[in-house]
């Protein structure tokens, strides 16, 4: 068995998919669904890994580079697999952590990983043809993946999460900074069926814009409700906080107020308002990332 093979073999999959029935204000109106991907695997938990996962078994890389900021949890997940496959990898991280590591910036340390600290000028080119270019000629050639994981590639991973829901469904929800998910969600839904990103960062039509280069302009039946990003990327203000510990003492399973923290948040005020109609099956997609509320 290599080593790809035996990380695969680590993963618990396909995710289970657990009833889920909160005491909140119009919940008994509704049957929610959640969509277990954060127990996939200890470290390389949810969206993070289906997204990597095709690059991994398709490419044989003799380097990988990629970007996050100082709690990223796809640099996490790509740093504990590249130390696990033996292929050096140097994360561009945004700010300087040198002086006060995080969490996931002593992970990466101890995975061997090459940390390259930049500034936010530098940080925005990430995305620049004539930077990647540079990248890839000082790092011999290494593969580039782009923030977050999110890529044609990182589609199929995401797609297989959906097949494996084995229940009708009418919507999906999933939170949303990169795009790749929700692209990934939207690009296997039926006809009757629809997808509701909540953004976690502030980014109306920024959001739509990542999710809109992965899909076919055909495809119409999702969006974006960008009234729970509560300040902005990995702002956690005191009422969110006390929402994930209430909710971590009384949930048969744990949040973190990054991303699944504002998922469920959003969940909790739409089935107050009403959003959903009566009878609704809903999906809520766990992404995992707990090591993100490590600060």
């Amino acid at each position: 068995m290599n080593k790809l093979s035996e990380l695969e073999a680590s993963l618990a999959l396909p995710s289970s998919l657990m009833p889920f029935s909160p005491s909140w204000t119009g919940a008994n109106e509704v049957t929610i669904w959640v969509k277990r991907d954060d127990m996939i695997h200890p470290i390389m938990s949810g969206n993070k890994w289906r997204k990597l996962a095709y690059t991994l078994k398709s490419t044989k890389p003799n380097a990988m580079v990629s970007f996050g900021g100082g709690f990223s949890n796809h640099l996490h997940a790509l740093g504990y697999a590249s130390y696990q496959l033996g292929i050096p990898l140097t994360a561009i991280v945004r700010g300087n952590y040198s002086a006060s590591p995080s969490p996931m910036i002593n992970d990466l340390m101890n995975w061997n990983v090459d940390i390259e600290y930049v500034d936010r000028i530098t940080y925005q080119k990430r995305n620049d043809p004539d930077y990647i270019s540079q990248l890839q000629q000082r790092y011999n050639n290494a593969l580039i993946i782009p923030e977050g994981g999110s890529q044609q590639s990182a589609l199929h991973g995401i797609g297989e999460m959906v097949d494996e829901i084995a229940i009708p469904f009418d919507v999906i929800m999933a939170p949303v900074a990169s795009g790749a998910t929700l692209a990934g969600i939207i690009n296997k839904l039926s006809n009757t069926q629809q997808a509701l990103g909540i953004g976690v960062l502030k980014g109306d039509n920024y959001l739509e814009s990542l999710v809109s280069q992965f899909i076919s302009d055909k495809c119409s039946a999702w969006s974006i409700d960008h009234r729970f990003h509560l300040g902005g990327y990995a702002k956690v203000p005191s009422e969110l906080r006390i929402f994930c510990d209430e909710f971590n003492t009384t949930m048969p399973f744990t949040i973190e107020p990054v991303y699944s923290g504002k998922l469920f948040w959003a969940l909790k005020q739409l089935l107050k308002e009403g959003y959903f109609p009566k009878g609704s099956n809903i999906i809520v997609l766990h992404t995992g990332g707990l090591q993100g509320a490590r600060s």
